[in-house]
C-alpha cells in the first residue's frame, strides 16, 4: 500500500470515515519497497502504547505509533507468515490489558445467510442478526449483525470501548447491506448499542433492531443475551399444539396488561416480574378456568402508556418485569399448568424515538420515505414499507420468533384494518392509491398472507388472530384460497353492538333487539373470537361493570347476564381482566385491579359465577364444538322483543349434546315463559345467573324441568321455565335411565 494510500486510509480511520476499516486494520501482506511484508495494524484512541504479542508463545514485539491519536502499526521481518496474535495495551492511566484483535477475526456470516437476508427471506433471521455471544479460533466474544444498507459506517459501542465508535468499526457487506463484526471479550449481559453514520452525514445512536435484551426504561441500550441457555420443560405441550384442532377445542381466553394485574404495594407499587407472574397468575388462571392468558404486548418499548402498542425492541422481551430467560420461565410454567399463552404483536407500526426503527441508517429503512404512506396520523407513528423484501423479511422472522424461541401459542395481530386500507383515518389528498387506483394496500395484504402462510406451514398449530375492525372478506380464509391466512378474528361488530344493547335502559331493549340478533347473520362467515378487550375499559369509557344501567344490583345483574351471553354465543372467548371481579374503576396501566373489592360478597359473587360459567363451559361440548357452523347453533325464538327475552340452543357435534339457553334481558320475572325443546323428559338447570350465590335473587327453575307434550317453536315438547330479572339460565337434557 502507498504511503499516500495509508495516510489517506489513516486519516479516514481517525475521524471514524472509512468504509472498509477491515482493509486497513489486523494482519495484512502489503508490498513495502517492492517486497511483500507482513505488517499489523490498529487504532487504539487514548492508549499509551501497544504490543503484538504471538499467542502461541512467541515474541511480543511493540508497535510503532503513526498517528498521535492512537494508530500503530507493526511490520514484521522478512518472510514471517501469519500467525494468531493478541494486542497488549498500555492506556494512558498506566493500566494494561492484553485483547484478541477485533480485525483479526474472518466475517461472521455465510455467504449463503447474506444471499438469503439480501433477497428477503431468511426466515431465522435472528440467528445471523443481532448479539450471539460466541467462540472464534478459541476466543469468547459476541458475534454482532446489524442490516444498514444505505449508512456510511455502523460501529458497535459499549463500556468495552468507551463508547467510541471509531473503535469497533463493522464489515460491510453491500450485496445483503449488513454490517457484522466479531467483538472479543464482550459477553453476555453487556450493554450496547450502533453508532451510525447517516447515508446523507450525521453520527446518531441506534438501538438493535434485532436485540434479544434491552435496558429498562428510559435507558435504552440492548444488552447481549444468549438465547441458547434456557432448557425448555414443555415438549409434551408443543407436539400437543402441532396436532391440535384448535377450531373443536375450548378457547377463553384472559387478556392482561403484565404490568398492572397485580402490584407489591410493599415494595413501592412496583409490578410483579415474570417469575411471580407465572406463578400467581398461572394458579389464579387455572381456578378461574381460563383457558389461555393473552398478554398485551411483551416486546420492548419506551413509553408506558402506549401498553406495549409502539415497539423499539421486536425481538427484546420487555425488561420491565426480568430478563428473556425470565420470560421463558413464565411461559414454561404456563404450560405445565395446561395454559395456552398468546401475545399481541404490532406489524403495524413503530414510534418516532431516536433509539428505535426510524431513519434508521439515515435513509426510510423500514418506513415509506413519503408522510402520506409512511405516517399514521392517529398515532404519531410511522407504517411499515410492506413492499421492501428485507422489511417484510424482518416482520415474518419476528413472527416466527416469538413462536419458536418463546414456545408462545399464537400472535394476536394488532391494527389489521390499519395495514389493509391506504386511506385508513385519512382526508382525500393524503393517501395515495396503489396501481389498480384502489385504497387497498397490496403490499400489506401480500405481507399478511406471507407471514399467516409461513406460520401454518413451520409452526402448526400456532394461532394468528386478527384484530380487524371492518367487513374485509376472506380474513381468516387460507392464504392459497384468496383469504389473509389469519386462524381466528376478533368480532369488534359484535362487540360494538351488543355493548351498545346492553347499555341501554331495560326498557328500551326492546326497541334495539337487533343489535343482539344481526351478528347470528354472519356469525359464521369468518371464524370469530367475541372480545371484551382493554380498549373497551380506558378512556373515559367505563368499566364493564360501570357501563351497565341501573343501581349496584342491577348492575352486576346485567354483567353476569351479558356475560352468560357472549360465553353462549358462536365463537371463541376474550374477556380483560378485571371483569370477572366487577371492577368499578376503568382500567389504568400504572395501577393495581382492585382486588380488595373481593371482600365484598357481590364482587365475590361475580367471581365465582365467572368460575362457574368457565368450569361449564369447558365440561359442555356445545358450547365451543361446533363454534364455526350453523350446526352448532339455531335460534328458539328471536322475536319476543315486547317482554326482551332470547332463546336458542347451542349443540356439540354428537347427539346429546344440546344447551338451552334463555336470557331475559329486563328486571321483570318471566314465569311459566314457555320454550320449545328438541327432547322429552327432564331438563337441567346447569346455570343460573340470578343464584344467590353469584349475588342474585335466587329465582329460578329448582334445578330442573319435565317436559310437556305442548307444542311451541317447531318442537313437539316444551318446558315452562322461570327466567330471573336481568338473568340467564342454561339447561340440558337428562336422558332417561
Amino acid at each position: 500500500m502507498a504511503l499516500a494510500t495509508l495516510s489517506i486510509d489513516i486519516q479516514q480511520v481517525v475521524r471514524g470515515e472509512h468504509r472498509d476499516v477491515f482493509r486497513v486494520l489486523g494482519m495484512h501482506r502489503v508490498s513495502i519497497a517492492g517486497e511483500l511484508r507482513l505488517v499489523v495494524r490498529a487504532f487504539l484512541p487514548g492508549a499509551d502504547s501497544a504490543t503484538v504479542v504471538d499467542a502461541d508463545g512467541g515474541d511480543a514485539q511493540e508497535m510503532e505509533r503513526v498517528h498521535p491519536d492512537g494508530f500503530f502499526e507493526l511490520v514484521l521481518p522478512p518472510g514471517t507468515h501469519p500467525f494468531p496474535y493478541r494486542l497488549r495495551v498500555t492506556e494512558g492511566d498506566g493500566s494494561v490489558a492484553e485483547e484478541a484483535d477485533p480485525y483479526s477475526f474472518a466475517p461472521t456470516i455465510a455467504d449463503f445467510d447474506l444471499y438469503l437476508i439480501g433477497e428477503g427471506t431468511h426466515l431465522r433471521l435472528w440467528d445471523v442478526l443481532g448479539a450471539h455471544p460466541d467462540e472464534m479460533d478459541g476466543v469468547a466474544g459476541t458475534r454482532f449483525g446489524v442490516w444498514a444498507p444505505g449508512a456510511r459506517r455502523v460501529s458497535v459501542v459499549g463500556d468495552f470501548n468507551r463508547w467510541d465508535g471509531r473503535r469497533h468499526v463493522m464489515r460491510f457487506h453491500p450485496g445483503a447491506g449488513v454490517w457484522e463484526m466479531f467483538v472479543p471479550g464482550a459477553g453476555e449481559g453487556t450493554p450496547y448499542k450502533y453508532e451510525i453514520q447517516g447515508a446523507h452525514g450525521g453520527t446518531f445512536l441506534k438501538a438493535d433492531p434485532v436485540a434479544f435484551h434491552a435496558e429498562h426504561n428510559p435507558a435504552t441500550a440492548s444488552i447481549v443475551h444468549d438465547l441458547r441457555g434456557w432448557e425448555w420443560s414443555d415438549a409434551e405441550w408443543m407436539e400437543r399444539r402441532r396436532t391440535d384442532d384448535c377450531y373443536r377445542k375450548p378457547m377463553a381466553v384472559y387478556e392482561v396488561h403484565a404490568g398492572s394485574w397485580m402490584r407489591v404495594p410493599e415494595e413501592e407499587n412496583r409490578p410483579l416480574t415474570y417469575r411471580e407472574l407465572a406463578h400467581r397468575l398461572g394458579d389464579y388462571v387455572v381456578e378461574m378456568g381460563f383457558t389461555h392468558v393473552e398478554f398485551l404486548p411483551l416486546s420492548e418499548h419506551p413509553y408506558d402508556p402506549s401498553w406495549g402498542y409502539q415497539v423499539t425492541g421486536y425481538f427484546a422481551p420487555t425488561s420491565r418485569f426480568g430478563n428473556p430467560d425470565d420470560l421463558r420461565y413464565l411461559i414454561d410454567h404456563l404450560h405445565a399448568l395446561g395454559i395456552g399463552v398468546i401475545i399481541d404483536w404490532v406489524p403495524a407500526h413503530f414510534p418516532k424515538d431516536a433509539h428505535g426503527l426510524r431513519r434508521f441508517d439515515g435513509t426510510a429503512l423500514y418506513e415509506h420515505e413519503d408522510p402520506r404512506q409512511g405516517e399514521h396520523p392517529d398515532w404519531g407513528t410511522l407504517i411499515f414499507n410492506f413492499g421492501r423484501n428485507e422489511v417484510r423479511n424482518f416482520l415474518v422472522a419476528n413472527a416466527l420468533y416469538w413462536l419458536e424461541e418463546y414456545h408462545v401459542d399464537g400472535l394476536r395481530v394488532d391494527a389489521v384494518a390499519s395495514m389493509l386500507y391506504l386511506d385508513y383515518s385519512r382526508q382525500p389528498g393524503q393517501w395515495i392509491p396503489n396501481p389498480l387506483g384502489g385504497r387497498e394496500n397490496l403490499d400489506a395484504i401480500h405481507f399478511l398472507q406471507q407471514v399467516n402462510g409461513t406460520v401454518r406451514d413451520r409452526q402448526p398449530g400456532a394461532l394468528m388472530i386478527a384484530e380487524e375492525s371492518t367487513a374485509w372478506p376472506g380474513v381468516t380464509q387460507r392464504p392459497e384460497l384468496g383469504g389473509l391466512g389469519f386462524h381466528l378474528k376478533w368480532n369488534m361488530g359484535w362487540m360494538n353492538d351488543f355493548l351498545r344493547f346492553a347499555e341501554e335502559d331495560p326498557v328500551y331493549r326492546k326497541y334495539h333487539f337487533n343489535l343482539i340478533t344481526f351478528s347470528l347473520m354472519y356469525a359464521f362467515s369468518e371464524r370469530f373470537v367475541l372480545p371484551f378487550s382493554h380498549d373497551e375499559v380506558v378512556h373515559l369509557k367505563g368499566s364493564l361493570l360501570d357501563k351497565m344501567p341501573g343501581d349496584t344490583w342491577q348492575k352486576f345483574a346485567n354483567l353476569r347476564c351479558a356475560l352468560a351471553f357472549m360465553w353462549g354465543h358462536p365463537g371463541k372467548k376474550l374477556l380483560f381482566m378485571g371483569c370477572e371481579i366487577g371492577q368499578w374503576r376503568e382500567w389504568s396501566e400504572g395501577r393495581s385491579l382492585d382486588w380488595h373489592l373481593l371482600e365484598d360478597p357481590m364482587h365475590a359473587g361475580m367471581q365465582r359465577f365467572m368460575r362457574d360459567l368457565n368450569a361449564l363451559y369447558r365440561r359442555e361440548r356445545a358450547f365451543w364444538e361446533t363454534d364455526f357452523s350453523y350446526e352448532g347453533f339455531r335460534w328458539i325464538d328471536f322475536r319476543d322483543v315486547e317482554q326482551s327475552v332470547l332463546t336458542f340452543l347451542r349443540r356439540g357435534a354428537g347427539s346429546g349434546e344440546e344447551l338451552v339457553f334463555g336470557f331475559n334481558f329486563t328486571p321483570i320475572p318471566r314465569h311459566q315463559y314457555r320454550v320449545g325443546v328438541p327432547y322429552a323428559g327432564a331438563w337441567r338447570e346447569v346455570l343460573n345467573s340470578d343464584a344467590e350465590a353469584y349475588g342474585g335473587s335466587n329465582l329460578g327453575n329448582l334445578g330442573r324441568v319435565e317436559t310437556e307434550p305442548v307444542p311451541a317453536h317447531g318442537c313437539d315438547q316444551s318446558i315452562r321455565l322461570t327466567l330471573p330479572p336481568l338473568g340467564a339460565v342454561v339447561l340440558k337434557h337428562e336422558p332417561a335411565n
